[in-house]
């Protein structure tokens, strides 16, 4: 919105209104206002979350300090999408067809969240929304994505080379801090299913190299499997996040480390300096993207100040579906979903636990007539709950081991 009446204002010379040209500074911006917004409307909301009784119905599993947690208002998830969405609004570039799908992804994950938390608090319904219609949101979400990946024509990545002299097809980019003018001549605008995949020589993957057919085909073939692989990647990141958020603080910390590193990745590949230096891909307009992640940062952190140990409130599924498809939607958008596993690492181990452990129960039951289990519960943050671990060690030692894994998935462009 400001995006817009800057750019007015330009046209009638009012000095100053060039800052606002410059994505570092309406990331500051939206980061500073995102957590300003989390911290004002989240005393707000809490307190009209204990008014109106909507708090967390706690089961006795036997974990230490888990009574405690009772009538504990839940649903605090909106107060990250309102402060997610309302900065991007007011510092975002809305033509963007990237920020256009994060927020798509925003609202809708949100939605679906709020819908299973206003079961099972106001219905009475302790298994809230039916798991086929959580899949179903995920999985529509991630079609849309994958479709406005194949058919958006400004969803595109160009290969650059970086000239002496300029020639026909040169595009100028000037520096922020200083005046540096350098001279690409860049490829055309490229449809493409390539990705970037870790510790490999070129760094990149191409999903047309799964269809062992070659010609037009095999490249709509090749849109298919992306399509397949991104609603994939946005259901399993979605429920991943979903949960790792079992103890006050875990999931919204490990959430801003991921988009923290999301956000840098997003600089990176948007700006044709760093990504020639770096030899990555370069995806015009993502550098966008950068605004919104600063928003889902300050969200996070802001959030925090009210869920850290012990929390004054709960995400819900409304926050954390929506969380989970951001980071797995934004991963997607910048071509860096191969990271998941190592960025997302925490959630991938805590997805893993409970698959791990459910397998396990059956296949014992089957053989033994007894279930047996790997761990003492899972997911796997309560494994360690079991063994007698304080809830606040546990989040802080999975925190630093989400900026152990941010940091090897940085590394990573560079390790090939």
């Amino acid at each position: 919105m400001i995006y817009y009446l800057v750019d007015l204002l330009e046209r009638i010379n009012m000095p100053g209104t060039g800052m606002f040209q410059y994505i570092s500074f309406r990331s500051g911006l939206a980061l500073i206002t995102s957590l300003f917004i989390s911290l004002l409307i989240g005393k707000r909301i809490i307190k009209f979350l204990q008014v109106k009784q909507i708090g967390e119905e706690v089961r006795n599993l036997g974990l230490e300090g888990q009574m405690q947690k009772k009538g504990t208002p839940t649903m605090g998830g909106i107060i990250i999408i309102l402060s997610i969405i309302i900065p991007v609004i007011l510092f975002g570039h809305l033509k963007n067809i990237y920020v256009i799908v994060m927020l798509v992804t925003t609202v809708w994950l949100g939605l679906f969240g709020f819908a299973d938390d206003y079961i099972k608090v106001f219905l009475k319904d302790k298994k809230g929304l039916s798991g086929r219609f959580k899949i179903l949101g995920q999985v529509t979400l991630g079609l849309f994505v994958g479709l406005t990946m194949y058919l958006s024509p400004d969803i595109v990545v160009r290969e650059k080379v970086l000239k002496s002299q300029l020639s026909e097809g040169t595009e100028i980019v000037e520096g922020t801090a200083t005046t540096v003018r350098q001279q690409y001549t860049l490829t055309p605008n490229q449809k493409t299913t390539k990705t970037t995949i870790p510790f490999l020589k070129n760094n990149e993957f191409d999903y047309a190299y799964l269809i062992p057919a070659k010609g037009e085909w095999a490249q709509k073939l090749a849109w298919v499997v992306f399509v397949i692989v991104v609603i994939f990647i946005v259901t399993a990141v979605s429920n991943g996040a979903n949960l790792t958020d079992g103890l006050d603080g875990l999931s919204t910390g490990v959430s801003a480390i991921i988009g923290t590193t999301l956000g840098i990745f997003a600089y990176l590949s948007g700006n044709v300096i760093y990504a020639d230096y770096l030899n990555i891909m370069y995806i015009p307009y993502t550098g966008e993207l950068v605004v919104f992640m600063s928003a889902f940062i300050g969200a996070a952190i802001g959030f925090l100040w009210y869920n850290s140990f012990p929390a004054q409130v709960f995400m819900g599924d409304t926050g954390s579906l929506a969380i989970g498809g951001i980071i797995a939607v934004f991963a997607i958008l910048i071509r860096k979903e191969l990271l998941i596993p190592i960025l997302c690492g925490i959630f991938f181990v805590e997805t893993l636990s409970v698959m791990i452990q459910v397998s396990h129960f059956k296949r014992t039951k089957r053989k033994y007539g007894e279930g047996r289990r790997v761990f003492l519960m899972a997911p796997l943050h309560h494994h360690y709950q079991k063994k007698g671990f304080p809830e606040p060690k546990i989040v802080i030692r999975f925190w630093i081991v989400a900026v152990m894994l941010a940091v090897i998935a940085v590394v990573t462009l560079k390790i090939r």
